[in-house]
């Protein structure tokens, strides 16, 4: 899958977890970009991400996640 292709499908996973469909994210938005990101949806964005995906995350790789495009390549690294 590509990076663009991957983006879009965690794009869909923000508008439905923040329950926000003007959310567009791109590689470098932060939780500073959106007003919805807070931490509770920090974690339903992980457990989100996780179920969509059918992956797991260690607490060390949500918790390197400067931006989207740190997620993105973290889901990239588990084969995705």
């Amino acid at each position: 899958m590509t990076k663009d292709e991957l983006l879009k499908q965690i794009n869909t996973i923000f508008i439905n977890t923040l329950d926000n469909e003007d959310v567009i994210v791109n590689e470098t938005t932060t939780a500073n970009d959106v007003e919805e990101w807070d931490s509770l949806t920090h974690i339903q964005l992980v457990v989100a991400i996780e179920k969509h995906f059918k992956i797991r995350f260690t607490s060390k790789e949500i918790q390197s996640w400067d931006n989207v495009g740190v997620m993105l390549e973290c889901i990239q690294k588990k084969g995705i």
